[in-house]
């Protein structure tokens, strides 16, 4: 009866069975100190722990033997995970054998060295959790452990020689951490491994073989071995017997390699099927002759990114012909190996011995070009079941594609990859490869309608033409009995989709891709029935439509989290209903829509959130809303319609590094809570209504690359401290009334590549430690500053991510908006429209860098910097509006690249200097120097350099104002003062006669003037009767 009861246990297994409490309690602690992602270990609330989400018990004791919480991780980023701190308390499931934690987030903690207590262990799993610190050296402990993995996290130091005691371990992976030193000798103790992995991206030798590698001659039962970036290999992998799969990725292998491994010399001869050389530094042909030698049972072979020097000479018959030995051969990988059109042309198809075996071949970024590479792959395989040739330059009509694979692949081909290449012609049939389960045609020239009665290869799980010409309708019939389609992209092509109204498509899209089709103009309402997506871009899809709630809602319902919402450049409008902060989402862009109303609160937990250029009328309610957000790294809100002050609640949003708040009718002062975003890199202010000063809290943001504030009405002093921020790229503070000099502090800022504090009430002179704009001296080549970085952490990891700066500058007379590259090879400086004085510096001749210099209408004086010509990068020069006087320096003739110049308005004078470049200005580039002469100006030069003003015909009454008549004119007024004066001042009885006259006419004007008041008087006021009398007395 016992044994009875004992079997009906066995069987029925864990239903009935009930865990222990001590255990159980244990649980419950590991899982209190856990934080639970997207409803993890939901079920762990009840008595029965057996029955929980990822654990078994032993069907004979109930001891928990084993705890699996392996993390969904989809797109790197989301899905169901944990985090938190791994509790002590699991040291009490004493019989643990089996522990699996793997894909989950526990950044900046260490691998708890409590797990060496748990001596019963079998099976331990810890990738892909973000762990950091060294690998306990009590993991050596575990001595009946089989399988160890720990690769994928953030492990530092050495790798410790206790895990040479685990004997009885048959899978080591540690790949992909951050190692150094000396891979421990002590791992060749582990006679029982078949599989170990090491390596990942190191430099330098950071990683190496201990011993030479003598040690892994010790590994007789190896069957796996992955090396990568480990430089220091000998022949000691030669003498592992069993070896099946060997991967040696980016191992600095090079043709010495080849000579120093003897064929003859290697044990594993009969037993190597699968051999992985990529990443390395092979040139001979010699390497496929050692190839075919050492195993002639190889099944898959990568060679990718080598540079095959005979693959583009005469000799690539030389090594091609050791391939084909390769009876077995189903995989062969060339990536990258700079292969050409001789590689095919030179070989017979009669040749090949693998004609029957060779299932998969990717010559992907390779440099092909002719058509005759599917005539030859149709005739050295007759199942093909993978072809690769993205991002080549085969210039070919897809119907001879077709045709040439028809013939070898009709019932075979599975994966069918032609990206990146020049490929013509319309879309034909594809239906005839009733096994096509990935076909990608994008970014080619495909061209014309897509047939209206031709429907897809019904298995397709991928299909994506986005970046052709292809036009037309596509329509329900399309993509009938497509049940297994899930990525969609048809993006940038002239395509239209005209579906039924009430059509129900038969798959379920992860990703939807039709960015720049026609969809609109209402919103697409099969949209309503996928419920899986996790990316979706219908921007710029002509939709003018308000977005209808359910798409709102289905955003919050979908069991997969999104990861790209891109629905921008439409005409959408509405107002976005709120919903609780229950998903996450990586990037969101609503931009360039017609979207109003308050923003809405569960936004916050995006990533990048783009709202630009909509109407949104209030942001308080998302910024200010309670709890600190860790997850937002992008914010745009730039081209709004809100009011008021900018809300003072950045506290609660310290991941920021992109924040774009410009044109968005902000009033009032910069708050100063922005200066906790201390990881800010980039802040546009722009074009507000802002006043006040540049708080002093910015200060903190140290890591600031862009700050533009121009546009606004702040005011007061430059603050010193801004020159301590040594990461600033790009200063605009241009439109504003910021008055006082210049802080010699802004000399400081080493890295600057553009200065625009233009339009303002600057005053002083310009310092002249301006020469310590160090980046300003040097030349910019086109891929700096293209992209800048920043990293996002996540719960789960931490991602590289980049983002683009624009900024609005004078150029060439007009303002213009500069982004990306553009923006990247601009080096300028625009201090115009202020009040500085005295003389332009001379050291501004020491950055050579500068692409625009800006000086005009301020009160400088002195001359022009005589070796300005130093400035041999400078496109644009505008000192006009100035005081400046002197000769134009000769040297401004050695900067060819000059497009536009300004020196008009000052005092300069002499002749303007001979060149072409000089001469091709308009003269408005000169006009107003009085003594400026030379062409393109009308004035002519005499000898000297002195002006001679043009000759004009004068009139017969003008030429009376001569030199002669002002002459004779001066003569005769003294002859005619000592002839009346003089007889008088000599002759007296003239003098008394005249006297005589002046009082005469002096009592006479008195009678006058009395007779004339009388009169006045009687007559009462009549002018007329004072006029009459004045005229006849």
């Amino acid at each position: 009866m016992f044994m009875v009861c004992l079997v009906l246990q066995v069987v029925h297994g864990e239903e009935d069975i009930r865990c222990i409490p001590e255990e159980r309690e244990a649980l419950l602690q590991f899982k209190t100190a856990l934080v639970l992602h997207s409803g993890m270990l939901s079920s762990w609330s009840t008595p029965h722990c057996c029955q929980w989400q990822g654990i078994r018990c032993s069907n004979l004791t109930a001891h928990i033997l084993s705890l699996h919480i392996h993390g969904e991780v989809r797109y790197l980023i989301y899905g169901r995970y944990i985090s938190g701190e791994i509790h002590k308390s699991l040291m009490e499931l004493r019989e643990l054998e089996y522990l699996n934690l793997s894909s989950n987030s526990f950044p900046d903690s260490h691998i708890p060295e409590f797990l060496g207590s748990l001596r019963n262990l079998r099976y331990l799993d810890l990738s892909s959790c973000h762990f950091g610190g060294k690998i306990p050296s009590q993991l050596g402990s575990l001595s009946h452990l089989k399988y160890l993995n720990l690769a994928w996290n953030s492990l530092e130091g050495s790798i410790p020689p206790q895990l040479g005691n685990l004997s009885h371990l048959q899978y080591l992976d540690l790949r992909y951490n951050s190692f150094e030193g000396n891979i421990p000798s002590q791992l060749g103790n582990l006679s029982n491994l078949q599989e170990l992995y090491l390596g990942g991206y190191y430099h330098d030798d950071t990683l190496k073989i201990d011993d030479g590698g003598q040690w892994l001659s010790n590994l007789i039962s190896l069957t796996h071995l992955y090396l990568r970036s480990i430089s220091n290999l000998r022949e000691m992998i030669a003498k592992l017997p069993n070896l099946r799969e060997l991967s040696l990725v980016d191992c600095s292998l090079s043709d010495h390699f080849i000579l120093s491994w003897r064929p003859f010399k290697l044990n594993f001869s009969t037993s190597l099927s699968v051999l992985h050389l990529s990443e390395n530094s092979f040139t001979s042909p010699m390497i496929f002759q050692w190839v075919s030698n050492i195993s002639s049972n190889l099944v898959e072979l990568d060679f990718s990114f080598n540079l095959l020097e005979g693959s583009t000479s005469g000799h690539s018959h030389s090594w091609f012909q050791e391939i084909v030995k390769l009876p077995k051969l189903r995989e062969l990988r060339l990536v990258g190996c700079s292969l050409s059109d001789h590689f095919i042309l030179s070989w017979r198809p009669s040749k090949f011995n693998f004609s029957a075996s060779l299932s998969v071949l990717d010559l992907s970024w390779n440099t092909f070009t002719s058509s005759m590479i599917f005539p030859w792959v149709s005739n050295i395989t007759s199942e093909l079941v993978e072809l690769g040739l993205s991002y080549n330059n085969l210039n070919v009509n897809l119907l001879m594609i077709i045709h040439h694979l028809s013939g070898c692949a009709r019932n075979s081909l599975k994966i069918l990859r032609l990206d990146g290449n020049n490929i013509s012609g319309t879309l034909i049939d594809l239906s005839i490869f009733s096994t096509l389960q990935v076909l990608d045609l994008s970014y080619n020239q495909l061209n014309g309608e897509i047939p209206k009665d031709i429907p897809f290869p019904p298995q397709l799980e991928v299909l994506d033409m986005q970046s052709n010409f292809l036009k037309g309708l596509l329509t329900d019939y399309h993509f009938i009995n497509m049940s297994k389609l899930i990525n969609l992209d048809l993006s940038d092509n002239s395509l239209a989709l005209a579906f039924s109204h009430n059509w129900v498509p038969p798959f379920q899209l992860h990703y939807i891709g039709l960015r720049s089709c026609n969809l609109g103009p209402t919103f697409p309402k099969w949209l309503k029935t996928q419920n899986e997506f996790h990316d979706i871009d219908i921007s710029n899809a002509t939709i003018s439509d308000i977005v209808p709630e359910w798409f709102w809602v289905k955003l919050q319902m979908l069991e997969y989290q999104i990861v790209f919402l891109n629905i921008s450049y439409n005409n959408l409008g509405g107002v976005i209903p709120n919903f609780p902060q229950n998903n996450s989402y990586y990037s969101v862009s609503l931009g360039s829509n017609q979207l109003e109303g308050p923003i809405p609160i569960f936004l916050r937990n995006s990533f990048i959130l783009d709202l630009s250029k909509n109407k949104f009328s209030d942001s308080n309610l998302f910024l200010c809303a309670n709890g600190t957000i860790d997850t937002l790294h992008q914010l745009d809100l730039s081209n709004n319609q809100f009011s008021g002050q900018i809300p003072n609640c950045w506290n609660n949003f310290k991941s920021l590094a992109y924040l774009d708040l410009s044109d968005s009718k902000f009033s009032g002062k910069v708050p100063t809570s922005m200066g906790s975003l201390v990881g800010l890199q980039a802040l546009f202010l722009r074009n507000n209504n802002l006043v006040g000063g540049i708080p002093s809290s910015l200060r903190n943001c140290t890591e600031l690359v862009m700050l533009d504030m121009s546009k606004n009405k702040l005011s007061g002093p430059i603050p010193n401290w801004i020159g301590t921020n040594k990461e600033l790229q790009i200063l605009s503070l241009g439109g504003n009334q910021f008055y006082g000099s210049l802080p010699f502090q802004i000399c400081c800022l080493i890295n600057i590549h553009i200065l625009d504090l233009s339009l303002n009430n600057l005053s002083g002179q310009i310092p002249k430690c301006i020469t310590n704009l160090s980046s300003m001296a040097q030349s910019t080549s086109s891929i700096d500053n293209e992209y800048h970085r920043y990293f996002l952490n996540t719960s789960y990891l931490r991602v590289n991510r980049s983002y683009q700066l624009n900024a609005l500058l004078m150029w060439k007379g007009l303002e213009q908006k500069f982004q990306n590259k553009g923006l990247s090879l601009l080096k300028s400086i625009d201090l115009s429209s202020n009040h500085f004085v005295d003389e332009i510096p001379l050291e501004i001749e020491k950055l050579s860098g500068l692409i625009s210099l800006n000086l005009s209408r301020n009160n400088l004086s002195g001359k022009i910097p005589p070796n300005i010509g130093k400035l041999a990068s400078l496109e644009s020069l505008d000192l006009s509006r100035n005081q400046l006087d002197g000769l134009i320096p000769p040297t401004l003739t050695q900067i060819h690249g000059l497009s536009v110049l300004d020196l008009s308005h000052n005092r300069l004078r002499g002749e303007i200097p001979t060149s072409t470049q000089l001469q091709s200005f308009n003269s408005s580039s000169y006009e107003d120097n009085s003594n400026l002469c030379g062409a393109p100006l009308e004035k002519l030069c005499i000898e000297g350099g002195t002006t001679q003003e043009p000759k004009d015909e004068v009139d017969e009454e003008d030429s009376f104002f001569n030199n002669e008549f002002l002459m004779s004119m001066g003569l005769g007024f003294v002859v005619s003062f000592w002839m009346v004066f003089g007889s008088i001042l000599f002759k007296r009885s003239w003098r008394h006669a005249y006297f005589q006259f002046l009082n005469n006419l002096a009592d006479n004007i008195h009678i006058k003037i009395a007779l004339l008041a009388n009169y006045f008087k009687l007559t009462g006021n009549n002018l007329y009767a004072l006029y009459v009398l004045i005229l006849f007395s």
